[in-house]
């Protein structure tokens, strides 16, 4: 069972030719509170693409995570955390 989600959301950003995939961890059962959760927050890095590019969703649930996953990288329910642009591989192994 999700205890939170790795949410990835698409932002058109000054000077950048294509969207960039901006993450977030957020701490919410919920998949689409912690979709809308991430777009909130996304707006604050850049503009959300409003359409799919180059075969990606401007909003995509990446992988639940588990409380467990959440206690060991210290996520705690409810919260959100900015990953950034980088792809967050720590949040993704086991």
């Amino acid at each position: 069972m999700a205890g939170g989600w790795l949410i990835g959301v698409l932002l058109e950003v000054p000077g950048e030719p294509a969207p960039l995939r901006h993450y977030f961890a957020i701490g919410h059962e919920d998949q689409g509170k912690s979709e809308w959760t991430a777009v909130d927050w996304a707006g604050r890095a850049g503009r959300v693409a409003e359409s799919p590019k180059a075969g990606q969703e401007p909003v995509q649930a990446i992988r639940p995570l588990t409380l467990a996953k959440m206690k060991t990288l210290g996520l705690a329910p409810g919260e959100v955390r900015e990953l950034g642009w980088r792809h967050p591989r720590r949040w993704l192994t086991g």
